[in-house]
């Protein structure tokens, strides 16, 4: 298994242990509370919510990556999402070391 996969696995746990927000207004309001440890973008996403995120989460210093697509995400989540990201700092300091963030 891969570390991707891993990753993948790891925000179905997060999920389902209530570690996970999901969609762009909460992953945003997440952000600029400083509460996001991890934001992960669809990498199909619209450019312009591509930027909006990408560019919130620098400003704030936040660590994100474009790396799977939409459904990959959505699959491991369970639910159509195209932006996530973790609240947690112990499943986010797991996904950082997986894909190397």
């Amino acid at each position: 298994m891969t570390n991707e996969q891993k990753a993948l696995n790891l925000l179905g746990l997060a999920t389902r242990a209530g570690k996970l927000i999901t969609g762009e207004d909460l992953t945003l309001k997440q952000v600029r509370s400083q509460q996001a440890k991890v934001v992960l973008i669809a990498k199909d996403a619209s450019e312009n919510t591509q930027k909006k995120i990408s560019d919130k989460c620098q400003y704030y210093n936040i660590p994100y990556t474009v790396q799977y697509s939409k459904a990959e995400l959505s699959q491991a989540i369970g639910k159509g999402r195209t932006i996530l990201c973790l609240t947690d700092s112990g499943f986010a300091k797991k996904i950082r070391e997986l894909l190397s963030i």
